[in-house]
C-alpha cells in the first residue's frame, strides 16, 4: 500500500495518520532507520498520547502491508506490470522493472482511490497540518533507536508538496516517478513509459476492490490496532 490507502480513514486521527506513514516516509528520510512492528508496539502504551498513537499508526501500517502483498491481486498485477516496464524499456530485466512493477499497484491504486475520494485526500492534508514535526522526529527517534530528526524536516515539506494530487495525471505521475528513481539511484524514466499507464490504470480500476480485501497472513502474528485503540478504519 502507498500513503493514501494506508491512512485514508484516519483522517480524525492525525497521529495515528502519520504513523501509517512513517514506514515509508523513512525510506526518504533515511533507508538505514526501521520501526518494525515488533518495536512500534512496546510504544502503544506510552504516556505521551501522540507518541502512543504514532506507534499504533506504524503497527497498522505493517498489519496493511503484511496481507495486502499476500493479495493475488497484488501478485498478478505486480507481475503484469514488471513485464510491461521491460517491454517498455526496450528489454530490461533488472531490478528496475521488478522495482517499477511492484511500486506502481501501489501508487495507482492510490490514484484510483484519490480520483473516487478528492474530499477525502484534503482532509488527509488537513489532518497533516495538525501534527508537530518536532513530537513526530522525537517519537520516530526513540522507537528506532536512531536519530531521525529528519522526519522533522520531511513532513512539512511532504504537506507543501502535495504530490499525492499529482497521482491521477499522467505526466506529473511520470515526474513524480523520476524522482523515486532519482532518490533510489535507477535510472530515470523517458516518456515512452506514458504508454503503459492508461492500460496499467484500467487494470488497478477493475480490481481495486480485490486490493483492499485483507486475506489472512496465518503465518505472521500481527497486532490489530482496532482491538488495541478501538479504532475501527
Amino acid at each position: 500500500m502507498n500513503y493514501f490507502a494506508h491512512g485514508r480513514t484516519y483522517t480524525d486521527d492525525p497521529y495515528f495518520l502519520i504513523g501509517t506513514a512513517v514506514p515509508d516516509m523513512l525510506n526518504v528520510v533515511d533507508r538505514k532507520i526501521r520501526v518494525r512492528s515488533e518495536r512500534a508496539s512496546a510504544f502503544l502504551a506510552a504516556e505521551d498520547v501522540a507518541t502512543a498513537a504514532i506507534a499504533a499508526g506504524i503497527v497498522q501500517h505493517h498489519h496493511d502491508d503484511a496481507w495486502f502483498h499476500r493479495t493475488r491481486a497484488f501478485a498478478e498485477l505486480s507481475l503484469n506490470f514488471s513485464v510491461a516496464v521491460r517491454d517498455i524499456l526496450g528489454g530490461d530485466d533488472s531490478f528496475r522493472s521488478h522495482f517499477l512493477g511492484h511500486i506502481l499497484v501501489e501508487i495507482l491504486l492510490d490514484s484510483e482511490l484519490i480520483e473516487t475520494y478528492p474530499s477525502q485526500l484534503q482532509l488527509y492534508y488537513d489532518a497533516l497540518q495538525c501534527v508537530d514535526a518536532s513530537k513526530l522526529a522525537d517519537a520516530v527517534t526513540f522507537m528506532s533507536g536512531r536519530h531521525a530528526i529528519g522526519m522533522a524536516w520531511l513532513l512539512p515539506r511532504f504537506i507543501d508538496e502535495r504530490f499525492l494530487w499529482d497521482y491521477p495525471e499522467d505526466e506529473k505521475l511520470l515526474k513524480r516517478l523520476n524522482q523515486v528513481m532519482r532518490r533510489v539511484r535507477l535510472p530515470l524514466l523517458s516518456e515512452e513509459f506514458l504508454q503503459l499507464l492508461p492500460d496499467a490504470r484500467d487494470q488497478v480500476r477493475m480490481r481495486h476492490e480485490e486490493l483492499l480485501t485483507p486475506v489472512a497472513v496465518p503465518e505472521i502474528e500481527t497486532i490489530t490496532t482496532k482491538n488495541i485503540s478501538g479504532r475501527n478504519g
